[in-house]
C-alpha cells in the first residue's frame, strides 16, 4: 500500500473516531438536559399543589366549615342559609 494513502486512511480513521466521540457526548448531554427539564417542570408544577395541601387547605377548611351551604337553586344559598351565616357572624363579635 502506498505510504501516502495509508497516512490519509489513518487520518480519516482518527477523524471518524473523534467525530463519533463528540456525537456521543452531544447525545448524552441532550438526554441529561431532557431529564433535568422534566425534573424542573415537575417541581414547578407540583410544588404549589403540595404547599397548598400542606398549608392552605387546613385554613380553608377551617374558614369554610360554617359557610359552605349550597342548598338553593344552582348551588346558591337560600335566605335561611344567609340568615344563619349572619347570625353566626354576629354571635362571634
Amino acid at each position: 500500500m502506498d505510504p501516502e494513502i495509508k497516512q490519509q486512511l489513518e487520518e480519516i480513521h482518527a477523524l471518524a473516531k473523534d467525530n463519533h466521540r463528540m456525537l456521543r457526548a452531544i447525545r448524552r448531554s441532550q438526554w441529561f438536559g431532557l431529564f433535568g427539564k422534566i425534573i424542573i417542570w415537575a417541581i414547578v408544577l407540583l410544588l404549589p399543589l403540595y404547599l397548598y395541601q400542606l398549608y392552605l387547605q387546613p385554613l380553608v377548611n377551617k374558614v369554610s366549615t360554617g359557610a359552605s351551604t349550597t342548598s338553593g337553586f344552582l348551588g346558591l344559598p337560600t335566605s335561611a342559609d344567609l340568615q344563619k351565616l349572619i347570625n353566626s357572624y354576629t354571635a362571634g363579635k
